[in-house]
């Protein structure tokens, strides 16, 4: 059996962490509780041997953050504003497609059809070159990447999810270091991980310049249709390009010893230092509640303490306030 990596996100108020056959959430809400949701990964790229493949695992990522990730989002924005904690929050109750698929179009013509029509003017005037295009393209993407999530990050909502990121970061770290989960242990590790979905996106930006550079589609006419395949092209080519900026970030992990591994990851890591804050002690204790039902769904016991109550959205509440069993 493969090395399991165990990782997760942000979300309002909490973190989400994914195991090898299950995912948590947990979300502090307005009453200081934590409340927990835990389900089986059930979906095919988790459980059918094919998502194990090399340049297939790496979509994974991407199922995370537009399957799991969206519903964990949304399912945390409710519980973190919910007036009475008894109501009940339902994980796989209606979300607001309206605002993920005005996001999600926001994202595309921010980070695919903008670069790509202000490279292809660009590029008229250094004698309309294809690859002076196509490397246009890859740096106005970038450029741009780097600057939404600075900008972002000075949103003082955005920057308490930065530090559940951090928080996330440092609970990983710990366990992978075999220590204890307890908020004064976690709270010695680092911001920084190896295995960031900030590093992810890096490699993935990078590598797009080199796959998207033959697709400028020079010389077709009309001009619109041109910039129609062009832009159809990244799109399609964006599993493609997941599937080995993950197998880079995974060999680059395994070995984080070599000096040139060192140098190849810097560049993330510093990334990192963007959408991380340090996180406060509430913080660090919603990773670990999110964290210890994971390991435990693998068989995996480890030494997790917090102090906050916690409330499980989908079992009975345990009849401890303070200290909760981690997982049946």
């Amino acid at each position: 059996m493969s090395k399991q990596y165990y990782g997760g996100q942000a979300v309002l108020e909490g973190v989400m962490m994914r195991g090898r056959t299950s995912m948590a959430v947990a979300v502090r809400n307005p009453q200081g509780n934590i409340v927990v949701h835990t389900e089986p990964l059930t979906a095919k790229i988790y459980t059918s041997s094919w998502g194990k493949w090399p340049f297939v695992r790496g979509l994974a990522l991407l199922w995370d953050a537009l399957g799991l990730g969206m519903r964990a989002l949304m399912w945390s924005a409710e519980v973190s504003a919910q007036e009475d904690e008894n109501e009940k929050v339902e994980f796989s109750g209606p979300v607001a497609w309206t605002t993920i698929a005005t996001s999600m179009a926001f994202a595309v013509g921010l980070f695919f059809l903008l670069p790509t029509f202000a490279a292809r003017w660009m590029a008229t005037y250094v004698n309309d070159n294809a690859v002076v295009d196509a490397v246009f393209e890859g740096l106005i993407r970038l450029v741009l990447f780097v600057l939404y999530i600075w900008a972002i990050g000075r949103i003082p909502e955005i920057g308490r999810v930065f530090g559940y990121h951090g928080a996330e970061h440092k609970a990983i770290n710990a366990y992978e270091a075999g220590a204890p989960l307890t908020v004064a242990s976690v709270r010695q590790y680092s911001l920084q991980h190896v295995r960031c979905g900030t590093s992810f996106l890096l490699y993935v930006l990078v590598i797009s310049i080199i796959l998207f550079a033959p697709l400028t589609f020079a010389g077709i006419e009309p001009s619109w249709l041109a910039l129609l395949l062009r832009f159809v092209s990244r799109l399609l080519l964006v599993p493609i390009v997941a599937g080995i900026a993950y197998e880079i970030l995974r060999f680059s992990a395994n070995h984080v010893d070599n000096p040139l591994m060192r140098l190849m990851i810097a560049p993330g890591l510093a990334m990192q230092k963007l959408t991380t804050r340090e996180p406060d002690e509430s913080m660090i204790e919603c990773a670990i509640v999110a964290l210890e039902p994971v390991l435990a769904a693998d068989g995996i016991q480890v030494h997790a303490e917090v102090s906050s109550p916690r409330i499980y959205a989908d079992r009975p509440a345990p009849t401890d306030a303070g200290l909760a069993p981690a997982a049946d």
